[in-house]
Formats: structure tokens, C-alpha cells, sequence
């Protein structure tokens, strides 16, 4: 399986709310929970005390439930970190 190299590029606030209007809610959100964990994720870098790894793994558990209801939906809506 090859990943695709795609540049993001933005839309506009109408086209997305088209999209979106055409998914599941429940993949709306998780589409949502998966974008806010792996920005968290992202946040945490370097050593870190027990409570920020505590953190981080709180937001890898949301992203990793996020991202099983984005693969069944559409594989290629899955976030990784």
C-alpha cells in the first residue's frame, strides 16, 4: 500500500460544512477528537514528568478511538501523530 503525498490545501468554511454535512455525526466528531488528541500529543516532546506522560497517554488512548471509527468509516481519514 502506497501513502498518497498530498499537499493540505484550505477550503473554504462552506465546502466543508458540505462535506460534513454528508458523514455521520459520529465520525464528525471523531474526525474532531482525532485532530485536538493529535495536537496534543504533538505538544508533549522531551522528558516529561508523570503527570504530562499521563497526559500524553490520555491523548493517544482519544486519538487511537478516534482514529478506529475514522478507518471504518474511510480509512484514509486516519491521523497519525
Amino acid at each position: 500500500m502506497t501513502v498518497s503525498r498530498l499537499i493540505p490545501v484550505p477550503i473554504p468554511d462552506r465546502v466543508a460544512a458540505l462535506i460534513g454535512s454528508c458523514m455521520p455525526m459520529g465520525v464528525l466528531q471523531a474526525e474532531i477528537d482525532a485532530e485536538c488528541a493529535a495536537r496534543e500529543v504533538r505538544r508533549f516532546r522531551g522528558p516529561m514528568c508523570a503527570e504530562d506522560q499521563a497526559d500524553r497517554e490520555h491523548a493517544l488512548a482519544t486519538l487511537a478511538r478516534a482514529n478506529k471509527i475514522l478507518a471504518a468509516y474511510n480509512p484514509g481519514l486516519v491521523l497519525h501523530h
